[in-house]
């Protein structure tokens, strides 16, 4: 009698998704509370890099809980490791809308005799929030500080290759973020 021997994967534990797929042929769909990690290309609608994990460890994070940018999360719900797609994410979808509610002129002397400058930033706030405000502009003894997100308004464009997909530990669910490699090591 001929024995049949599978040649296991090192780490593979038997599931029921194994034994109804295979070791080998079930791949694992991004779902909430999937860790997902992937490497990207972010593009403004002009073409220019915005940003990259070129020549970095993929990103990672956990679907579902609002770690990356609302419409990019949704566009990789029910993909695979290995894919690749090309994600548009409106601004809305993304760094949301310009507010202007969030562009105050306050005058220069607030800010103690320092040189302002634009394209500083600054950490400001009251009623217990904190925000980020960039100066664009100094005029008219004024600094005109933005507090919308650097990328308000902007259609982002995603290149996206997803090189793992597997589900989140109890620990990583607890501590709210990915640990091990692309996400934060204790």
């Amino acid at each position: 009698m001929r024995g049949f021997f599978v040649l296991l994967a090192p780490g593979w534990i038997p599931t029921v998704k194994s034994y109804l797929y295979g070791p080998f042929f079930y791949t694992m769909q991004i779902t909430k509370n999937s860790v997902v990690s992937f490497h990207y290309t972010l593009n403004d609608p002009e073409g220019q890099v915005l940003d990259s994990s070129a020549g970095r460890e993929a990103f990672a994070y956990i679907q579902g809980h609002s770690m990356i940018v609302p419409g990019l999360e949704v566009q990789l719900e029910g993909r695979k490791a290995g894919e690749t797609l090309v994600a548009i994410v409106p601004a809305s979808e993304g760094y949301g809308e310009v507010d202007p509610s969030l562009v105050h002129k306050v005058p220069v002397d607030r800010f103690g005799g320092a040189q302002v400058e634009p394209g500083m930033q600054f950490q400001a706030g009251e009623d217990g929030g904190m925000g980020v405000f960039t100066v664009i502009a100094v005029e008219s003894g004024e600094v005109v500080l933005n507090g919308n997100h650097p990328l308000a308004g902007v259609t982002l464009h995603f290149n996206v290759e997803i090189t793992d997909v597997r589900e989140a530990t109890a620990e990583e669910l607890a501590h709210g973020h990915v640990h091990g490699a692309g996400g934060h090591h204790h």
